[in-house]
């Protein structure tokens, strides 16, 4: 046989894409580069890995069992690589991360800590943007790693996510607030109280389906883009929020106390993990930022 490493990739990319265009897009090159990197590589085995249909490609019995030999072998050779690598090379290089503005104030600072401890000779590049424009760049090559919201990671096939914690909702209300005597409030206890809506990444959507869900939902009188401002309405009992727990902090800018308790039922949650382009091998310091990612925020 005499595939090549290169022809592996492009047919577990147009495996895992299910099409021929999706695995161009995934990789960044021509849909006729994948086409005949399939055709070369059927030709070597002697079967036919995918059957031709009219909205993309399904995977034969015998791609399939070829599938798991050609992960195996792109996992071999990965590892083979690592093994080898100088140890100027581990502990040096170039970092493009991407952040969303929710996860850059409330996690990515004890992330980056541990990894510039660690890797203080990496040079660092950071862009804060929205989740999709992230997975976008991920996509594009443009990004090694993004810490974002995972729960809104949309395109799965084309994206690998860890989830490194998750967060429930839960309520906030003012020092003395009478709901703040109950360790766990009903959902339909919330009736009639003004609430304090946040319009960050996934937050608004998940709230949105909250109130949907409850037979006489509060009433939202104050719609903000600031963590801050929720704060310090909540503080000065201008109305009560219901947000993940890790933006939670006991005081307002002001100085003014904020309670927290548990709310009865399903309520939504928030997935904070590192998402990075799938089929494309990390380089060193991403594999050592995902690394340290992982120690620094143990999943709960």
């Amino acid at each position: 046989m005499s595939f090549t490493l290169r022809q592996l990739q492009f047919f577990v990319a147009a495996a895992e894409q299910g099409s021929v265009s999706g695995a161009a897009r995934v990789l960044s090159i021509s849909q006729s580069s994948v086409t005949e990197a399939i055709r070369s590589l059927e030709d070597d085995l002697g079967v036919t890995l995918f059957e031709r249909q009219a909205k993309g490609l399904r995977i034969t019995h015998k791609g399939s069992a070829f599938l798991r030999h050609a992960r195996q072998i792109l996992g071999d050779v990965a590892r083979a690589r690592d093994a080898f690598r100088g140890e100027a090379e581990q502990t040096t290089g170039r970092l493009s991360l991407g952040v969303t503005s929710l996860v850059a104030g409330y996690v990515l600072s004890d992330i980056l800590a541990r990894f510039r401890r660690a890797y203080p000779q990496v040079e660092l590049n950071v862009i804060e943007d929205s989740g999709d424009y992230l997975q976008h760049l991920l996509i594009g090559g443009e990004l090694d790693v993004a810490v974002l919201l995972t729960s809104s990671v949309r395109d799965r096939l084309a994206l690998q996510v860890e989830t490194l914690l998750v967060s429930p909702f839960r309520l906030w209300l003012p020092l003395g607030h009478e709901l703040a005597q109950q360790e766990a409030i009903a959902r339909e206890e919330l009736a009639g109280y003004p609430l304090i809506q946040l319009m960050v990444d996934e937050i608004e959507e998940a709230t949105r389906a909250l109130m949907a869900s409850i037979a006489h939902p509060p009433q939202v009188t104050f719609r903000t883009r600031s963590v801050e401002a929720v704060r310090s309405l909540v503080a000065t009992g201008a109305g009560l929020a219901l947000l993940p727990g890790l933006v939670y902090r006991p005081w307002s800018l002001e100085g003014d106390r904020i309670e927290i308790r548990d709310v009865s039922g399903d309520l939504p949650t928030v997935q904070v993990g590192l998402a990075w382009r799938r089929g494309a091998p990390l380089s060193a310091p991403a594999l050592n930022f995902v690394r340290s990612a992982q120690g620094a925020v143990p999943e709960r």
